[in-house]
């Protein structure tokens, strides 16, 4: 049997390329080590191994399918996500129901190229942060079986950490994308709320959840996240993304004042903080002490008042009507919301308001904030003696990000002596995602510890928005768009995404016919009064540019776009041939919503 060495996005990739590792050998290797390992309660349920077999199979006897971006990449998917094949239980036997079909974000997945293991266990209905609220087992941490995981996503977590998959997706409504990273030494990133659609996800509380994703590295997980973003039209909650940059010099970051840290009585870990404080520091950041208070009030929110209410909301019918098979501190948790009125759920969301406020005057002073990912980390022994206040703690840093709004990615900080890792966590605004991965990247780089098992794991860095010297903007206003089908040409060139804009409104938009993919195109009419068209700006090299542009095929081209702001950039334009027979869909304003209404 071929022995895959490393799971990495990059790594599997050049092995496919190079043509020493099929997807078949890969499997292979990886459907071993999950038969080896010494954690039962990993998954909840697996494809059979013939059939994930059958699926590279299928893959590698595709031409086209080399080139899609997550081509023959193995990944896990928490077991509140809908994979079509296997049931979907959220953690709760009684529950469990077979979906229709993938959830939103693993149909992307599917489409890219990756190749779906199974389900992972979790904290039941994702609500806790310790990992040990299932019926299907208590996963541990890969360093040591007698600590947590952590939860929720505790199976999708451990899966990367063991080097089961290449990556896993989780969900974070209150810090489950980030606390198990930092007890299992990997990456966890958060994305903006809405940022990824949650259709086909059972809801925690609806309005806060997140699909996270588990990775080695920031730059796998990056990845990950330009396949599944993406606004969606079944999802209510998702929004276009308005990527929002970082400074790249001068960074300045909020840190936590003596007063208000909380590690519990871990020196270590409030020692691998401060390691972290100075790593980033070396790195040409200034740190800047905030006061945490309305985080702090923010965070006792999330369980301390109404809001545990959706949480009701969510599973009410079920709950209802299944008094007994539930999870007796999850049933009791959820029952809490009984007590709460109407009224008092507005009361909670003025108090939120008045707290974002007093949040926003600290972001005066800081572009993003370094905080612990978590205080400490407990046995087992200790959370089940002790369920709700060690899981309230483990929330001290986590609970208040999605209720304010942020992006959150979760790095390893180092070991403790006894050989149990430590995380930190960058959290930034709504829209950071991209900024904050580049960044945690080298503060994952700098604190040397490898990932997951493997101490000694390249960690490889994510290229900085380059400047302007020796670059070269392009306009993209279809398919190379985030998320679309062709956006992976683009990120193969290690193009950068430096914004997303509209043109002067004298543009038209049409529906390219015969096209594969489908496309639109772009024309210029001076004097017309259309809304604009919607457009990301990408950053290329000099050389990346001449290899895009020269890979276009016809009718298209490239030319100068004038944005809304009279700014030009190279663009895409269109032939003129090729627009007699198209169809005008202008009114839409841009591509991604035009497909919404298909």
């Amino acid at each position: 049997m071929t022995h895959v060495s490393a799971l990495s996005i990059a790594a599997l990739k050049h092995a496919y390329e190079s043509g020493t590792l099929t997807p078949r050998e890969m499997l292979a290797d990886v459907l071993a080590r999950i038969a080896a390992w010494h954690d039962p309660a990993v998954w909840i349920s697996r494809f059979p191994d013939e059939d994930v077999l059958a699926m590279a199979d299928r893959l590698a006897a595709d031409p086209a399918a080399r080139d899609l971006p997550l081509y023959g990449v193995p990944f896990a998917v928490k077991d509140n996500i809908d994979l079509a094949g296997l049931p979907t239980t959220a953690g709760c036997p009684a529950f469990s129901t077979m979906p229709p079909g993938n959830a939103a974000c693993v149909q992307k997945l599917l489409d890219s190229g990756a190749i779906p293991i199974g389900k992972t266990n979790l904290d039941q209905f994702a609500t806790g942060l310790v990992g040990t609220r299932s019926p299907y087992g208590a996963p541990r941490c890969v360093f040591d079986a007698e600590y947590i995981s952590g939860g929720s996503s505790s199976g999708s977590a451990v899966s990367v950490a063991a080097g089961l998959v290449s990556f896993a997706l989780g969900t974070d409504t209150a810090g489950s994308g980030r606390v198990p990273a930092g007890f299992n030494n990997i990456v966890g990133l958060k994305p903006t709320k809405g940022l990824v659609s949650t259709a086909g996800v059972v809801p925690a509380c609806r309005s806060l959840d997140c699909v996270s994703i588990f990775a080695q590295t920031a730059a796998d997980a990056l990845a990950v996240l330009e396949v599944i973003q993406g606004e969606d039209a079944t999802d209510p909650f998702s929004r276009p993304s308005y990527p929002a940059a970082l400074p790249s010099s001068g960074l300045r970051f909020g840190v936590l004042a003596p007063q208000d840290r909380e590690f519990c009585g871990d020196t270590e870990a409030e020692a691998l903080y401060d390691a972290a404080i100075g790593a980033l520091q070396g790195l040409g950041g200034t740190s800047v002490i905030f006061d945490y208070t309305p985080f702090r009030a923010a965070a006792a929110l999330l369980y301390g008042g109404p809001y545990v209410a959706e949480r009701l909301a969510a599973i009410e019918t079920f709950f209802d009507a299944n008094p007994g098979g539930m999870d007796p501190v999850v049933h009791d948790i959820v029952a809490g919301a009984r007590q709460f009125s109407a009224a008092d759920a507005f009361r909670a969301s003025y108090r939120l308001r008045a707290l974002a406020q007093d949040a926003a005057q600290q972001w005066r002073g800081m572009d993003l904030m370094l905080l612990p990912t978590s205080p400490t980390l407990f046995r087992v022994a200790e959370v089940q003696a002790d369920p709700i206040r060690l899981n309230s703690l483990l929330g001290a840093y986590t609970n208040f990000v999605n209720l304010l709004d942020y992006a959150a990615i979760a790095v390893p900080a180092g070991f403790r002596a006894n050989g149990l890792p430590a995380g930190v966590t960058l959290i930034g605004p709504a829209f950071s995602d991209h900024a904050l991965a580049r960044i945690g990247a080298r503060l994952h780089a700098a604190a040397a510890c490898g990932s997951g098992l493997q101490r000694d794991a390249p960690l490889p860095l994510i290229p900085e928005a380059v400047s302007e010297a020796g670059t070269i903007d392009v306009a993209v206003a279809g398919a190379h768009l985030s998320g679309m089908v062709l956006n992976h040409q683009l990120l193969a060139l290690d193009a950068t995404l430096v914004e997303t804009t509209r043109t002067s409104p004298d543009y038209r938009l049409v529906a390219l016919s015969g096209t594969i993919p489908a496309k639109p195109g772009l024309e210029r009419v001076p004097g017309f009064g259309g809304p604009g068209i919607e457009v990301e700006i990408w950053r290329l090299t000099d050389a990346a540019f001449g290899r895009f542009v020269g890979a276009l095929p016809p009718p298209m081209g490239i030319g100068k776009i004038v944005l809304e702001d009279s700014r030009l950039v190279c663009g895409f334009l269109c032939e003129p041939y090729a627009l007699e027979d198209a169809d005008d869909i202008t009114e839409f304003g841009g591509w991604r919503a035009y497909l919404s209404q298909e």
